[in-house]
């Protein structure tokens, strides 16, 4: 056998060394050497599957000036993210067959990565035709209000939840409760979107979809919330690494929904580590000038693409998680629940890797690759990997770009539609 690429003394999650051989952008042998177009030695670094974010916001299009998908997805590979899944609250929002085509063409053109595309949940929305376009999973769906999306209410979220379920979509879901005037500071926002009300809003939603119907709650930011999710669960980095109290009260830079909580709530929601199913970015970047802005205008949300999986190696690092769970929550799980190849280290896994070494350092928004320019996670511990593959192919390594390798993943109604 010729192989494309050969990652040599790869440490697998069972503790034993072997040489993955990878051919066509899969494994195709894990065991001895042989000859290859090229090889990465491991044996001082430790090989993860590429990350599958299935929670970002590209920008792009009129937004191009905060990201594009260009910047977003070298973002997402130099913190060890192989494939994206892009939010449809974009300007406008992808609510027809004709906008998510724009999108996915738009992605094809400019990413260096892998990357999915979900589809608008809203009222008028084509959710038929998109399912058929290839949208990957309907939504955000907005349960409560957010940046560039409105909140639906129960009815209309029951029939909508009606139309996915018939479709055999899944239904990523935004749940919150929010009240009281626009906040002025970051107790207020936490007030506002409070983490109690956070809870009721994932248990109506709960008792508004159908029975069996493919449910999965976004960026969850308390431990009360994880618990009465249905379905699937995420949280975010920022939820996880941040609380209010790092920062100034009336710092836009950490105002993001669901607002940052105390430090007693980030703690507790460590401790649903093992309920979590998903750890995502919501990359959701403004730019400075944006957040400038009066707290009671400035635009929730922040970029995080790029630091997600480096804080989870720092974690590890230091002992309070396990390698095994970062990549269940960060590669395995997030492919399964959206219907993807996995990447891993058996024969036909996708061949996505990223390479991390020993040593930890600390954020430096000046070292990183969104388009915005800052970062709220800067000076924390994180380990950002040296090499990254995607598809078989060396795509970063030391900090550059060495070349793109964009590969569009459709969802089920798509691949149906194909075999019709």
């Amino acid at each position: 056998m010729t192989a494309d690429l050969v990652l040599r003394n790869v440490t697998l999650p069972t503790g034993r060394c072997a040489d993955i051989v990878v051919a066509g952008g899969l494994v195709r042998h894990v065991g001895r050497a042989v000859r290859a177009e090229e090889t990465i030695d491991c044996s001082r670094l430790t090989c993860l599957p590429g990350a599958v974010d299935m929670h970002v916001h590209m920008r792009g299009g009129v937004q191009a000036g905060k990201e594009d998908w260009r910047t977003g997805t070298l973002s997402a590979v130099a913190g060890g993210v192989t494939v994206v899944v892009d939010q449809p609250n974009t300007v406008p929002p992808i609510t027809t067959p004709d906008l998510l085509r724009a999108r996915v063409r738009e992605a094809k053109e400019q990413a260096v990565c892998g990357f999915a595309v979900n589809a608008g949940v809203t009222p008028g929305a084509d959710l038929q035709g998109m399912h058929d376009a290839g949208a990957m999973a309907f939504g955000e769906t907005f349960a409560a209000p957010s940046s560039y999306g409105d909140g639906l209410g129960p009815e209309t979220l029951r029939g909508l939840f009606t139309r996915i379920h018939a479709l055999g979509g899944l239904a990523t879901v935004h749940a919150e409760e929010v009240a009281g005037p626009a906040p002025a500071t970051l107790a207020d926002h936490d007030r506002a979107r409070s983490g109690a009300g956070e809870a009721r809003a994932f248990r109506t939603v709960c008792a508004l979809a159908p029975g069996g119907m493919r449910l999965h709650f976004c960026h969850a930011s308390t431990a009360a919330s994880v618990e009465a999710a249905r379905g699937t669960v995420e949280v975010t980095p920022h939820h996880l690494f941040l609380s209010r109290g790092m920062f100034q009260e009336g710092d836009t830079r950490a105002r993001v929904n669901p607002p940052l909580r105390d430090e007693e709530t980030r703690r507790a929601l460590w401790s649903r580590w093992d309920r979590i199913d998903v750890v995502a970015s919501d990359h959701a970047p403004h730019t400075l000038r944006e957040k400038g802005l009066p707290f009671e205008d400035a635009p929730s949300g922040i970029p995080g693409v790029e630091t997600m999986v480096p804080l989870l190696v720092a974690a590890v690092r230091r002992g309070k998680i396990t390698l095994a769970s970062v990549i269940e929550k960060t590669s395995w799980r997030p492919a399964a629940i959206l219907g993807i190849p996995r990447a891993g280290f058996l024969p036909g896994d996708r061949a996505d890797y990223a390479l991390y070494p020993d040593a930890v350092t600390r954020i430096d928004a000046g070292r990183l690759h969104a388009k915005c320019g800052w970062s709220p996670f800067e000076g924390l511990e994180a380990v950002f990997p040296e090499e990254v593959v995607v598809r078989g192919r060396r795509v970063y390594a030391c900090g550059e770009l060495r070349e793109a390798h964009p590969a569009w993943y459709p969802g089920r109604g798509y691949l149906s539609s194909q075999v019709k």
